[in-house]
């Protein structure tokens, strides 16, 4: 709940409005309510825009999850799915991009500039299993080292994922984290 707010706008009209109520009450020679404004407002009102600087926006969803997936995410989707989507999808504060760690870790991130972009996201069925598939702009990575790395992603992301790597045009690479269903220790005898 608190990651799909922005404290940094919250911090910001917060203390805005604290630093104008002592400015009002300094006018009006009520020194309580001064102090109050002054000695809260204004610190809250520049870490309001400290996160602010810091901050980094949800990823937005590029289509509409149909009900029948949102069903098969709620009864089939993995903890890491559930995870990306959840971090994607709220503020961040600190962080350039999102999955930045991940990014780096995979080998897709060789620098701060050549760093893919997530822009988007979608929940779909695919082969009739849960699919998050995340949408990244990646002009100075090329689509030969997705390709590359695709067994790698899936380790990452697994278990019980499976990756699937597509290039609608280029300069766009989407990354599919599909369930997989979880094979029991009775069905490998």
């Amino acid at each position: 709940m608190l990651g799909k707010i922005s404290l940094g706008k919250w911090g910001m009209i917060i203390g805005g409005t604290l630093a104008v109520v002592g400015f009002i009450a300094y006018g009006a020679g009520n020194a309580t309510l001064n102090l109050a404004g002054f000695f809260y407002g204004i610190p809250v009102f520049l870490g309001g825009l400290a996160l602010k600087a810091a901050e980094l926006k949800p990823t937005p969803y590029t289509k509409e999850t149909p009900p029948e997936v949102v069903k098969l995410r709620e009864e089939k989707s993995t903890p890491t799915q559930n995870q990306i989507r959840n971090d994607v999808t709220r503020y961040r504060y600190g962080e350039q991009v999102h999955l930045q760690e991940s990014l780096e870790r995979l080998g897709l991130s060789p620098t701060d500039e050549e760093r893919p972009i997530l822009s988007g996201l979608r929940e779909e069925l695919i082969d009739g299993s849960y699919g998050l598939v995340l949408e990244f702009e990646s002009s100075l990575v090329s689509w030969e080292n997705w390709q590359e790395r695709q067994e790698k992603i899936e380790r990452f992301f697994g278990p019980n994922i499976r990756a699937h790597l597509t290039q609608p045009e280029p300069d766009w690479v989407e990354l599919a984290l599909v369930a997989t269903p979880e094979v029991s220790s009775e069905d490998k005898e």
